[in-house]
Order: structure tokens, then C-alpha cells, then sequence
């Protein structure tokens, strides 16, 4: 037990500092049901957690919001990591990369430790200012890896990435600068958006 715990945080330093290192490695092996399984998990353990800073917060417990804690959370998880990962192999389409389906599904599985990680951060939100920062600095990490998974992992070329990474970059700035940051928002936490609102 111990030894995997030491092993999970290496994995997440090794991403976290050397993303070059990390994702160069990973290869189809024809195993994706560790990577499903991942995003399952990470999507229980956010869930959970998410549903406990709300009890401490003086939320009241539902059968509905337990529901949605250990299973509907989950399964969008693994629901998201197909779509993230339909829009890698386009993205790797677009910029010369690797056509290998696998690959895109677990290098975007291996990342998936951040998803508990960004729905505590954007639940912890409680007003208009700190929704703001939260979004931010979350959006930017996930193109910054995003980056790092179509170069490293599916070996795009770099200039064609940089273009696709900007326009990308461009779309989520359109998006802060116009209202349809309040929906993006909503998504995030309802509560700290309607302090956006007043």
C-alpha cells in the first residue's frame, strides 16, 4: 500500500515537473481498461469529495446528491475521457501527430488525477472574484497539458500544436470576455456565479 502511494505521487511529480520525460513514454499495449478504471476512480474519489466539503459547509445530505457523488460524477468521468479523447486524435490529425486511439485515451487518463483535484478547487469558489482566478489558472494547466499530450504523447509537430493551442487559447478568452463566461461559470460552481450576477 505504501509502495503505491509513494509510486502515485512520483506520477504526479513526474507530470507535474517533466512532462517531456512522462509522456514519452506511454505506448499501446492494447490495454485500456487500467485507463477507464482510472478515470472511474479519480471520478469517485472527486465526487466524494466534493459531497464532503459540502457537509462541512452545512449542506444538507440527499439521496439525490449521494447519487450523483458515487456514480453519476464517475461515469461522466469516464463519459469525458472519450470525448477528450476524440478531440486529441482530431487535434493530432490536425497537427501530424499519432493516429492511435489508445494512446490518446491514456495519455489523457494518466492526467486524470487533476479531475478531483479542479472540482474541489472550483467548489471551493464562493464568490465572483475567486470563480474568476479558479477558471483561470484551471483552463490554462489543461491547455498547457494538453500541449504537453499532443507533443510528447502523440507526437504532433510542435508548430502546428502552437497554432491549434492559440486558437484554443483564443476561443477561452472570447469566452471570458463576453457572457457566456456565466454559463462556463455555472458549470463550475453555481453558487459562487450568482455573486457574478449582482
Amino acid at each position: 500500500m505504501f509502495n503505491r502511494t509513494i509510486s502515485a505521487f512520483s506520477h504526479v511529480k513526474n507530470i507535474l515537473v517533466n512532462p517531456r520525460r512522462y509522456f514519452t513514454k506511454i505506448v499501446a499495449d492494447g490495454n485500456m481498461d487500467e485507463s477507464m478504471l482510472q478515470a472511474f476512480l479519480y471520478g469517485l474519489l472527486g465526487g466524494i469529495s466534493v459531497l464532503l466539503i459540502r457537509l462541512i459547509g452545512g449542506a444538507t445530505v440527499t439521496i439525490s446528491s449521494v447519487f450523483t457523488a458515487i456514480v453519476i460524477i464517475p461515469v461522466l468521468a469516464v463519459a469525458m475521457l472519450f470525448v477528450l479523447g476524440g478531440l486529441m486524435m482530431l487535434l493530432s490529425e490536425i497537427t501530424g501527430g499519432e493516429r492511435d486511439w489508445e494512446i490518446a485515451i491514456k495519455g489523457l487518463a494518466s492526467i486524470f488525477f487533476l479531475y478531483p483535484v479542479i472540482l474541489v478547487l472550483n467548489s471551493l469558489a464562493f464568490n465572483c472574484t475567486s470563480m474568476w482566478v479558479i477558471s483561470l489558472i484551471v483552463d490554462a494547466y489543461i491547455l498547457f497539458l494538453f500541449y504537453n499530450i499532443s507533443l510528447y504523447c502523440m507526437r504532433g509537430k510542435k508548430s502546428d500544436i502552437i497554432v491549434v493551442i492559440g486558437i484554443l487559447s483564443l476561443f477561452l478568452i472570447t469566452v471570458y470576455a463576453t457572457d457566456y463566461r456565466i454559463g462556463w461559470f455555472w458549470l463550475k460552481n453555481s453558487g459562487a456565479t450568482l455573486s457574478c450576477l449582482i
